[in-house]
């Protein structure tokens, strides 16, 4: 699927744009081919450098995390990647949790689930590291939990030395607590007196952490 297209390929065949170009981050078009739908992330409208230096860096890593994730349940699918530059992916069909404020409710099987999707992840030595941002979770068409937007995820095995393996360990806790912020937002009542302590829990070395892992952190969502 999607096989041989090229960066003018995209341009003439393209059905919409999810997300403009900035000077650090790349446009986002809409492509389809006989029926699936998928979403191309190119960095190749950004500035000669930003394009070859980070640009291609930011392509390179985020191909890696879904390498590692391929045919991974709740995950979209890698189609392929252009010049180094671009990556073509699965579109997923359904509603991000960010377009879903008015809501009162979520399902609980969906809670179980997604809590579920993110400990098989954790499992397999990836983490997210950008799930409290709600657009980066979908609640399918199909009813299940759905995680987009990879860019700046991490391996365990890149963070296993001291004194990475304690940002990586922060990383995770944090995939885990967006799943309790989800659950406070819309199942207050299932969150229990630990999973409440887990998220409000701050101590000094954590603070420290916490603070280089939002450096890093912004500085990844502000050029992807």
């Amino acid at each position: 699927m999607f096989k041989g297209l090229t960066l003018a390929d995209i341009a003439k065949r393209q059905c919409g744009i999810l997300r403009k170009p900035t000077g650090t981050r790349p446009v986002i078009w809409r492509i389809e081919e006989n029926g699936v739908k998928a979403v191309v992330k190119d960095f190749s409208l950004n500035s000669t450098w930003f394009r070859n230096i980070i640009g291609r860096f930011l392509i390179w890593r985020e191909k890696k995390a879904y390498k590692r994730l391929e045919g991974f349940s709740g995950v979209p699918a890698l189609f392929g990647s252009i010049g180094g530059t671009a990556l073509i992916i699965e579109e997923v069909q359904g509603t991000n949790l960010g377009s879903m404020e008015g809501f009162k409710k979520l399902d609980e099987r969906f809670l179980g689930d997604l809590k579920l999707l993110i400990d098989r992840l954790h499992e397999r030595g990836i983490v997210h590291c950008d799930l409290k941002r709600a657009p980066n979770i979908m609640i399918g068409n199909d009813g299940n939990p759905y995680i987009i937007d990879w860019a700046a995820s991490i391996s365990k095995s890149e963070f296993r030395f001291f004194p990475l393996n304690l940002i990586y360990k922060r990383f995770l806790q944090d995939d885990l607590n967006a799943v309790t912020k989800i659950r406070l937002k819309w199942q207050p009542e299932s969150v229990s007196p630990d999973e409440k302590h887990l998220y409000a829990e701050r101590s000094k070395t954590e603070k420290i952490i916490r603070a280089l892992r939002g450096k890093v952190r912004d500085w990844l969502k502000k050029i992807t």
